[in-house]
């Protein structure tokens, strides 16, 4: 089955070169993957070199520079140069005269937007005018709309994140189970977490499969479970026991969302 990982990072200047993500990439069966900006870095000349060196198995998220006054023609200039999408940050607004200006461009460019932000920006009734206000814009929540492992119980704020559902235009990313989980204090013989709440259920039952997608977040993930128990801790998670769900979370949404092609041969 083909596998898309949606969010991956590669850098000279932080994080791993493109080798190493594609080693992980082959060892795990995964075919395609989006190349997303880490924050900070808005020389996305990298990333393109990467898609450019591996036709067809990767897309390309990259970054501006908001503070910028050029940074509506920077966001051009990307989908210019083949990127798929931008890499906003959910309270992040440009600081030139219109402060939406990079959204309205984003969408008059046919890009996709991928967000990230905390639980709290998601579920802001401004995040959700937001999105309810460029209806024709794709956007990607990112990191389970900043969920985290030590949210209270009843998870009020994100049953509102997860509200963001009720827009077409949205869908959501799940990474592994260690973003949302404890670590062990010991590390036992077999792969294991502590205490996982279930926010990949809220998630299903809100945007349901078919607008969900897996990314791994290497290589940070490399600092949680590693990047095959991610991939796993996902694809066996008893919310996707059905194999129609599993299908759509790693692999169906991401190839549509990004526009990926679906390859009939092996990986390079």
């Amino acid at each position: 089955m083909t596998i898309v990982d949606s969010h991956c990072h590669a850098g000279l200047n932080w994080f791993e070169p493109i080798e190493l993500l594609l080693h992980q990439m082959n060892a795990n069966g995964v075919n395609h993957g989006v190349l997303i900006q880490h924050r900070g870095t808005y020389d996305n000349q990298y990333l393109f070199e990467c898609a450019a060196q591996h036709p067809g198995r990767f897309a390309v998220v990259g970054l501006v520079d908001v503070t910028q006054p050029d940074a509506p023609q920077a966001l051009a200039d990307l989908a210019e140069k083949g990127a798929i999408g931008v890499r906003f940050m959910a309270e992040q607004r440009w600081t030139g005269p219109d402060p939406l200006a990079l959204w309205s461009k984003a969408a008059e460019c046919g890009l996709i937007v991928s967000c990230l932000g905390s639980v709290e920006a998601f579920a802001s009734k401004k995040f959700q005018d937001l999105i309810a206000r460029f209806d024709d814009l794709p956007v990607v929540i990112e990191h389970l709309a900043g969920a985290e492992p030590q949210m209270p119980q009843p998870y009020t704020t994100y049953r509102r994140a997860l509200e963001l559902a009720r827009y077409p235009n949205t869908t959501i990313k799940v990474g592994g189970l260690g973003e949302i989980s404890q670590r062990p204090e010991v590390l036992g013989p077999t792969f294991a977490v502590d205490n996982t709440p279930p926010l990949i259920e809220m998630a299903c039952e809100t945007f349901g499969p078919k607008r969900m997608m897996w990314g791994s977040d290497y290589p940070p993930v490399s600092m949680r479970e590693g990047y095959r128990n991610a991939l796993q801790g996902v694809s066996e998670h008893p919310a996707l026991s059905r194999p129609e769900d599993r299908k759509w979370v790693m692999r169906q949404t991401a190839l549509n969302v990004f526009k990926l092609a679906d390859p009939a041969a092996a990986p390079d």
